[in-house]
């Protein structure tokens, strides 16, 4: 068996360069944001151009890479950008998601759910494994699945949401797992009710239904919070490997869901 690589970090007074998919917007746009502002070199991915100028903010280490994550080629090309433009790929935040249609199982059409899946998981793996060949040569990196707390523990009528984010659990630890001899870490922040556009798609703000069948407004909090843990997961040492981290808005009903 061959033994663990011992990953090669950006040279010193380098920046190190993070993938962010979804990040025209939401914790995708937080995030860029956040480590644009704190010297990191920032690929922008996702499938509309403009919201992601607006993230870059014409910074100058900001890369903008329109793309469709659910296209294999698509991808491939995002991450060959990346590493042609800044030398090579520290960090992937693996956070384009779709919340999918309000459905039961019964009431779920195929389409609907292939629709999801697409994203939720076809891309998610597409871009692991396009960001996961590219650390392997270059000798280790990160990789942090933006899971969701439905990962745990589902709501009400979001049963292809649920099932997807259910199964970044299993990327996440594939991932940690078959990239030890790589120096390849990965990690799962699972997120609950921050203050995103997704908030208003489950009525957190305005009710959102509960296991009861009755509907609660629900608190949230600051998109930058989300930022600030995935900045902390990014920037760990390489021989620090965070497998899982949960953050939620205190007095979510989420311990004891119903």
């Amino acid at each position: 068996m061959s033994s663990p690589l011992v990953p090669s970090p950006a040279p010193i007074n380098e920046p190190r360069t993070i993938v962010v998919t979804g990040a025209g917007s939401g914790i995708g746009r937080a995030v860029a944001t956040r480590l644009l502002s704190h010297g990191w070199n920032v690929v922008l991915a996702g499938r509309k151009v403009e919201p992601l100028r607006e993230t870059a903010a014409q910074h100058s280490a900001a890369l903008v890479v329109p793309t469709d994550v659910t296209d294999p080629k698509a991808v491939e090309h995002l991450f060959a950008q990346a590493v042609r433009h800044f030398g090579r790929i520290d960090v992937l935040f693996n956070n384009a998601g779709v919340f999918g249609p309000a459905a039961n199982i019964g009431e779920l059409s195929p389409e609907q759910w292939q629709e999801v899946c697409a994203v939720n998981l076809s891309g998610a793996m597409y871009c692991a494994g396009s960001a996961f060949r590219h650390m392997q040569r270059a000798g280790g990196g990160r990789i942090i699945n933006n899971g969701s707390i439905s990962a745990q523990v589902p709501r009400p009528a979001t049963v292809a949401y649920a099932v997807t984010k259910h199964a970044i659990t299993g990327l996440t630890k594939s991932i940690e797992l078959d990239g030890r001899e790589y120096g390849i870490t990965a990690s799962q922040i699972d997120i609950g009710n921050a203050a995103s556009p997704m908030m208003a798609d489950v009525g957190a703000t305005s009710g959102a239904l509960q296991a009861d069948g009755t509907r609660k407004v629900e608190p949230t909090f600051d998109l930058e919070q989300a930022a600030a843990t995935i900045e902390f997961i990014a920037q760990s040492p390489a021989n620090v490997s965070l497998n899982q981290v949960t953050i939620t808005a205190a007095g979510m009903p989420f311990i004891g869901r119903g």
